[in-house]
């Protein structure tokens, strides 16, 4: 039987090796940024930290991590994050907490973003649905727009957002990702392109692996 906390953890401890002094590091969100920041935590680097959720920050903070606001940096070096699906190009599927557009924004600003996962989380191609994060005026007229998409019974986003999952096939994941980002209401979704991918470590039964966006060892 797979010990998927064990993946979650060993993934987690081969991305904080990548934590160096003085680097301005972006947290994730997530079971397996949990082990993350108990691994950072007993390295005791000395590092500025950014979290993309109140519970990321929480957390640090109870293990002695220190967390500073985002709006204090333009870039961050590192930032490491979960993924809820993650496909062999390298499309993630991402946002499963719903702290999707934090998660998207820290990824876009770090010179690396690197991506911890459990073998579960490895899959042939995507599969839906697709978590979005939706402003509250018009929300109606952005549903009727989206079709398919049905709103979380869960609080908002940290951000005040309103989270939602889209039903669709997820083929072709690029033009997913177009369209949902022309929907005037839409404000992030839950696909994350290669190209914001540095390095995917996925932990198996037996073995780390650090792979490429392409998928390649």
């Amino acid at each position: 039987m797979v010990d998927l906390d064990d993946e979650k953890r060993r993934a987690a401890s081969a991305a904080a090796d990548l934590v160096r002094p003085g680097m301005r590091v972006g947290l994730g969100t997530g079971s397996t940024v949990a082990f993350l920041l108990e691994a950072i935590a007993a390295r005791r680097v000395s590092a500025t930290f950014v979290a993309t959720s109140p519970g990321t920050q929480r957390a640090a903070q109870a293990l002695g991590i220190d967390v500073d606001p985002f709006s204090d940096l333009a870039r961050l070096d590192l930032a490491i994050d979960g993924a809820d699906q993650v496909d062999p190009s390298g499309w993630l599927l991402k946002g499963g907490g719903g702290a999707l557009t934090r998660e998207k924004i820290v990824a876009a600003s770090a010179e690396r973003f690197v991506v911890i996962v459990d073998s579960s989380k490895m899959v042939a191609s995507l599969t839906g649905p697709v978590p979005l994060e939706l402003m509250a005026f018009g929300l109606h007229a952005t549903l009727r727009r989206l079709g398919a998409t049905v709103l979380r019974d869960a609080a908002p986003s940290p951000d005040g957002g309103v989270l939602a999952d889209h039903f669709t096939r997820l083929d072709e994941p690029m033009v997913v990702s177009r369209r949902l980002a022309d929907v005037a209401g839409v404000v992030a979704h839950g696909l994350f392109a290669p190209t914001m991918v540095t390095e995917v470590i996925v932990a198996r039964a037996d073995h780390v692996q650090h792979l490429s966006p392409q998928g390649e060892p």
